[in-house]
């Protein structure tokens, strides 16, 4: 293997052929061809392109339809349990960024490792709606239903439940309700439950609850039916009573609780009220504890009468105001939310999803099943971001509790190119939300002995939180994955104010780390060692190629953008070198590191390789008629270290990523090195292979691949949907169909499209904000039809040619050959 120290890229000179014979033939080995994916039940989900259906409470998987019928809006979150409470595996309403903190018991300490674990705390529950005619309870999965539908649309975000339930006694009802986190009012849920009997009349009850699911059983002392053994992804559990009651209090319809998490002081406040409208007699009663609540309906129902109970629930939480400042909110909140009503309500929710639609909308002529898929996985990515505001993006947004609730780099490497370049506000909250956790980045980096910032692999208020280093601090990555999205977001948008104000401390401090855990050896190359880069079953390990290659770029970007503010000759770059302690000779080391960062080639096989030895490592041999995936559940950590195998595309992904530093012939060779030891353990990984492999015309594997990753969470591909949605796969998603099908390049700031689409679809459509600019963007076998919506005028590259469209103006540019080999 030849260290290469690259000016503008790795040397060309040395490049080598593709792999002999091809790895596929060469070990007989395909690790990745074992990742089937399930079935569908279209029986009881139905294709419809903007909405996912049920149509059979009893044959969904309890945990995966809590998930996929989850509605929120980022902030707040609700996941998709029954109105009646049963029957439901994981409960759940969750606000983003509210939690509580644990002290981490190592087996075996060491100084530096993380010490204080933090947790997503499940919210006041405010869903429960049980109703009662004659007495008998209503049970979705032992009712005799005549009918049942239940949806999510895309358009506006409604979750929809209709049934006819034929009671014991015989007796027809017929039950409407709706639920919905607001995507206006960022604190507010609205539910509406509508009962009507169309034939005899009958007593009704209907009971609305409030309850503390963090801290108690089950009222109906059952447990989440948790599936045994270990797995790491899934949410810790903690042993003390979380939520320490403050207030409590209601009257008539409205009911309020606080809370303060017992370790990490964080407040919660909740409240609900309701309004019924009805001919009939109603009686109301209430009862109220520290961890529950309850309004009672009482109603004498005659035929053809229908009766609405509306409920409202409000939630507000914060680091340091007390609960009953929260609380008070919570009733504002409330007191705006009647006074609007829910039409209006819901007709703005509508109104919002029309905007959100406009900007991010693909559409593909295909399948209608492929296109129902492509919408939930955007309408997903809408639900975790666009009130995350001044919180992070959590892994599973605030859909369930998988991962705690942690923010990783999913949030910057994923779901930002999906918001830079349809909804860049949303972008921008990201990254500001990285700015204010600058703080703790520096006090981490102390701890591990390097200078500037180092932001922690998993987090919620900042602090590292993984107590597994080898897989989680070591991977130091994080630092230039977020300051590759802060570039990228300026590039894609303009907004040098926010690089001048904030983005530029980000790029210095990420520079600052790169250069003091790096070294220079006597030749002058510069080298980074001890990291992991983004794949897991490799860790700990010498010059990572992905690493290195974000690290370059990293500290070229600092280098650059210091230059550019100092060009402005504004005044504000002497205030940013006094802010910052900076000086020309600490950026001139920066330059200097990128410029002799090693970039590792091996000669003979004509890859790059994913670490100084990863070559030298035995090719993962274990018997593989019956794989176990994934290989992390089933195999000590160190018989995974030793071999060639791969979590996740390492080296794949840094091609992705950096695209302009690879040859095509190098991409191809390393591409299919890579891909057969990939295990799709990691969900991160098929939307990255999907890209490249439709980049180097492997038009068979690019659309595997992002089959695949399509319906993670529809199909439940991975058997962990229960926990929550993957959000970064829905943002991968979104960037398979745009830079991998699409061909969609933004290299510094220059939009280029080179596209690849499917033999099984006729056409690609996607939309794309750029500085300001909004268009419209059609791909078929053939040429590209680019329409300039509105704004300034949009300049790109279509396959290498320069393409100039005014604004309000269309252009149509032939392909050549490039984009029909999908076709061949």
């Amino acid at each position: 293997m030849t260290p290469v120290s690259p000016g503008r890229g790795p040397a060309h000179t040395t490049v080598g052929q593709s792999v002999p014979g091809n790895i596929r033939t060469t070990y007989g080995v395909n690790l990745r061809s074992h990742l089937e994916v399930p079935e569908i039940n279209r029986a009881t989900h139905p294709v419809d392109p903007w909405r996912w259906i049920e149509t059979d409470p009893r044959q969904s998987p309890l945990g995966v339809s809590e998930t996929q019928f989850a509605v929120g809006n980022g902030y707040l979150g609700m996941r998709g349990n029954p109105e009646e409470g049963r029957n439901s595996k994981h409960h759940g309403t969750f606000v983003n960024g509210f939690h509580e903190t644990w002290h981490i018991q190592h087996a075996e300490d060491a100084f530096g490792l993380a010490r204080e674990g933090q947790t997503m705390v499940q919210a006041p529950d405010t869903k429960t709606i049980r109703v009662y005619v004659d007495d008998e309870p209503l049970r979705v999965a032992a009712a005799d239903l005549e009918h049942y539908e239940r949806s999510i649309d895309f358009r506006d975000g409604i979750l929809r439940r209709d049934l006819v339930w034929r009671t014991p006694a015989g007796k027809k009802v017929i039950i409407r309700t709706t639920r919905m986190v607001s995507m206006v009012e960022k604190h507010l849920a609205v539910m509406t439950f509508e009962i009507e009997l169309p034939e005899e009349p009958a007593p009704v009850v209907i009971v609305s609850e409030m309850l503390n699911r963090q801290d108690g059983e089950d009222e109906y002392h059952t447990t989440d039916d948790l599936p045994a053994g270990f797995d790491p992804r899934r949410s810790e559990g903690l042993d003390h009573r979380v939520l320490n009651p403050e207030v409590t209090e209601g009257q008539r319809g409205f009911q309020a609780h606080g809370y303060r998490c017992a370790n990490s002081g964080m407040t919660i406040g909740v409240a609900v009220d309701h309004e019924v409208e009805t001919v009939d007699d109603v009686a109301m009663s209430s009862d109220l504890s520290d961890d529950a609540s309850r309004v009672v309906y009482h109603v004498h129902a005659t035929p053809g009468s229908v009766l609405k109970m509306t409920k409202m629930a409000a939630y507000h939480t914060s680091a340091k105001v007390p609960a009953r400042e929260l609380v008070e909110r919570c009733s504002r909140t409330l007191s705006r939310g009647r006074e609007r009503g829910v039409d209006d309500l819901q007709r703005t929710q509508r109104d919002w999803f029309d905007h959100f639609w406009s900007r991010s909308d693909v559409e593909v002529d295909g399948p209608a099943e492929t296109q129902q898929a492509i919408r939930f996985n955007l309408f997903q990515l809408a639900q975790a971001s666009a009130r995350a505001e001044s919180a992070g993006i959590a892994a599973k947004g605030v859909t369930g509790s998988g991962y705690s609730g942690h923010y990783f780099w999913d949030t910057e490497t994923y779901v930002l190119p999906f918001l830079t370049y349809t909804m860049p506000q949303f972008a921008r909250n990201a990254l500001r939300f990285r700015y204010e956790m600058l703080g703790k980045a520096r006090e981490r980096a102390r701890y591990l002995s390097v200078n500037g910032a180092l932001y922690p692999w998993r987090t919620i208020n900042g602090e590292e939180a993984s107590a597994y280093y080898e897989a989680g601090t070591a991977q130091y990555h994080i630092n230039a994955d977020i300051a590759h999205a802060l570039v990228k977001y300026v590039w894609a948008t303009g907004d040098e104010e926010f690089m001048v104000r904030e983005g530029v401390d980000i790029l210095v401090e990420t520079a600052r780390m790169w250069v003091s855990l790096g070294f220079f050896a006597g030749d002058g190359s510069f080298h980074i060692h001890g990291v992991t880069g983004p794949d897991e079953y490799t860790t700990v390990v010498d010059n990572n190629l992905f690493t290195n290659a974000m690290a370059r770029f990293n500290l070229l970007a600092a280098a650059i953008a210091c230059q550019r503010i100092q060009d402005l000759g504004d005044g504000r770059w002497d205030g940013i070198c006094q802010r910052l302690s900076l000086g020309e000779d600490e950026i001139a080391e920066w330059r200097r590191a990128a410029k002799n960062m090693v970039i590792a080639f091996d000669e003979e096989l004509g890859v790059h390789p994913q670490d100084q030895d990863f070559l030298d490592k035995e090719v993962w041999d274990q018997d593989l008629d019956e794989p176990k995936r994934p290989l992390l559940l089933h195999f000590h950590p160190l018989v995974i270290y030793r071999h060639q195998v791969l979590k996740q595309a390492d080296v794949v992904l840094a091609m992705f990523l950096r695209g302009d530093e690879f040859t095509e012939e190098q991409k191809r060779a390393n591409f299919e090195y890579y891909d057969p030891l990939t295990t799709g353990d990691s969900t991160l990984s098929a939307v990255v292979q999907s890209i490249i492999a439709a980049e180097i015309g492997y038009c068979d594997e690019a659309f595997e691949h992002f089959s695949k990753a399509l319906v993670v969470d529809l199909a439940d591909v991975h058997g962990n949907a229960s926990d929550g949605i993957h959000v970064a796969s829905t943002g991968g998603v979104w960037s398979g169909l745009v830079s991998g099908f699409g061909g969609m390049r933004d290299y510094r700031g220059d939009i280029s499209f080179d596209p690849r689409v499917p033999n099984e679809w006729g056409s690609l459509t996607f939309r794309l904000t750029v500085r300001g600019t909004h268009v419209r963007v059609h791909c078929t076998h053939h040429e590209v039809t680019i329409v300039n919506l509105n704004g300034g005028d949009f300049e790109c590259t279509v396959q290498g040619r320069r393409v100039f469209v005014p604004s309000g103006e269309t252009v149509v540019e032939e392909l050549d050959d490039r984009a029909r080999v999908c076709l061949s």
